[in-house]
Order: structure tokens, then C-alpha cells, then sequence
């Protein structure tokens, strides 16, 4: 079974594990179907996190979610594991795992792979990298660990997770800004193209907190950034204002509910609404306002 190519994978993840191994571990694809094609049932409690894993936040929505679709119709999808001293440790599938816990299934199917360390960090670097799960901290996190355990080059990572040098130069400079903003960037109250423009800043902490409190967008913190290297006062404070558009939007949310509401534009096309509240009744009016929406 050949390996749908559209995500961009590198040539040597796919040497590794080979097509047929690989469409098992990323496709969609009933386990009924592949008796016969390596896939077998085990205990769910003789299963383990790999310590390999780059992944460390879980989306309870999302988690949930799959609770929700495991009960109705099981595990459609096989975990890929290595199996090491009579346990199973988990390759590709943790979340599925965790999920089937939650739902109370005691087994679930799995594909066995002998691979050794090096091997593991990187099919669950880019199993996690095709499905878009991993912030931009562990992304680089993962590369870090390639490089400094197992002498990988950049560009020996260029073909494994088939991303350019240049990209995987750049995300890894992420791990050179202070812990507090790699927090803010792996919770998602930062971006990773903000985060790109404090590299290298003494003061990147104050500054991102200007840009959440501001809701600037990339472009702005960019210029913003530019004109405080270049100590341009008139133009850093122009730059910190909040897009005139946003504020309308803001007056006109606040009017018509009858609350506070903040907009924070995280990057160009993302961000957050925030509706304060002061007493319990404020917050009932806004579940209110929800449900009425939801029927």
C-alpha cells in the first residue's frame, strides 16, 4: 500500500518502515481488514508513553472527542509499538491509547516494529508532524533531540521529516528564547511567528506581553520590534495601538451582549475573544446567550 504523498514525508522515514508498515500507522483503516497484515490485539495496561515521544500536550477537547468516537465505533486505527521486556512501548498512538483508557476498553490493536531509539524519535517526530499535533516547541524540541542524541545534521533531518533546512534551522532557534515564552507559544497564548520576532531580544518576555495584551498581529510585532531596535518612540507607540477594525468589533460585541469583550489577534488569521464577567449573573447571561446559539 503506497503512502499518500500530499504531506510532504521524507524519504527516510518511508525507508524505514516501509509503505505497507507506514499507511497502517497514519491512514485511516479498519483493523478488520488487516488480520493478515501484522495487526494484533494486546492488554491495554501492557502499553507505555515512549519517553521518545515528542509530543507532550494533549487537547482535552480534542481527547475527548475521540473518547466519544472510540465508544461508538473502537479503535479504527492500530498503535505502532516496539516491544521491550514483556511491555509494549507506544511509537505512534499515544493519544489513542489514552483515549481508550478513558473510554474503558482493556485492549487494543497494535502493530509491532523493531526499531531502535534513534528509529523511534524519528517516526514519532514525523507521525506527529503529518497530523499537525506538535506546537512549534516540541517540533524543535524533536529536532534538538535527533541532533544532540543521535548526531543527525540538519540536513539528514531535511530528509526524514521532509521539511527544508532552512525551516528546520529556524524552528530550532525557538529553543534559544526564554522558557516563559516557549510556555507561551506551546499553549497557543503566543504564536510561533511572534515568537520568531523576539529571537535575540533582551527584553522578549516584556515585549510578548505587549503583543497578548495588544492583540498585534506578526506584521505589527514586526514593526514594532524594528522601531525599538531603531528607538523610534512615535513610531513604537503607533505600533502598539490596536487595529482601529478590531475595536469597533470589540464596542459592537460589548454593546450587543452587554459585557466586556477583548479581541486578541494572535497572528494574521488567529486569535482569542474574551468576554468578562463580574458577577454570577453576568456569567449566566453569557451561558444563556450560548445555548440560545447551540439551538
Amino acid at each position: 500500500m503506497s503512502v499518500n504523498k500530499k504531506h510532504g514525508l521524507g524519504r527516510g522515514l518511508e525507508a524505514l518502515l516501509g509503505d505497507d508498515d507506514l499507511s497502517f500507522s497514519l491512514d485511516n483503516i479498519n483493523t478488520s481488514d488487516l488480520t493478515d497484515n501484522g495487526v494484533k490485539t494486546v492488554n491495554i495496561n501492557d502499553l507505555y508513553a515512549s519517553n521518545y515521544q515528542p509530543r507532550k500536550e494533549f487537547n482535552q477537547d480534542a481527547l475527548d472527542a475521540l473518547v466519544n468516537s472510540i465508544k461508538e465505533k473502537g479503535v479504527l486505527q492500530p498503535l505502532l509499538v516496539r516491544k521491550k521486556d514483556n511491555k509494549y512501548e507506544i511509537i505512534a498512538g499515544e493519544r489513542r491509547w489514552r483515549a481508550s483508557k478513558i473510554a474503558g476498553l482493556t485492549e487494543v490493536p497494535v502493530i509491532e516494529k523493531e526499531l531502535n531509539n534513534q528509529e523511534v524519535l524519528e517516526v514519532a517526530l514525523v507521525e506527529n508532524l503529518l497530523r499537525e499535533d506538535l506546537s512549534a516547541i516540541e517540533e524543535a524540541e524533536g529536532y534538538s533531540r535527533l541532533i544532540t542524541e543521535f548526531s543527525h545534521t540538519h540536513d539528514a533531518l531535511s530528509q526524514i521529516v521532509g521539511k527544508s533546512r532552512s525551516y528546520i534551522t529556524n524552528t530550532l532557534r525557538l529553543l534559544n528564547l526564554p522558557l516563559t515564552i516557549q510556555e507561551m507559544v506551546k499553549n497557543n497564548t503566543l504564536s510561533a511567528g511572534h515568537a520568531r520576532v523576539l529571537i535575540g531580544l533582551d527584553n522578549a518576555e516584556e515585549i510578548a506581553q505587549k503583543i497578548i495584551s495588544k492583540g498585534l498581529s506578526v506584521r505589527q510585532t514586526e514593526e514594532f520590534v524594528n522601531n525599538i531596535k531603531n528607538n523610534n518612540l512615535e513610531k513604537i507607540s503607533r505600533a502598539i495601538k490596536k487595529d482601529p477594525s478590531i475595536k469597533e468589533l470589540e464596542k459592537g460585541l460589548s454593546k450587543s451582549i452587554g459585557l466586556k469583550v477583548k479581541i486578541n489577534a494572535k497572528s494574521d488569521d488567529k486569535g482569542k475573544v474574551t468576554i468578562e464577567y463580574k458577577t454570577p449573573s453576568e456569567l449566566n447571561a453569557i451561558l444563556e446567550i450560548l445555548d440560545k446559539n447551540n439551538n
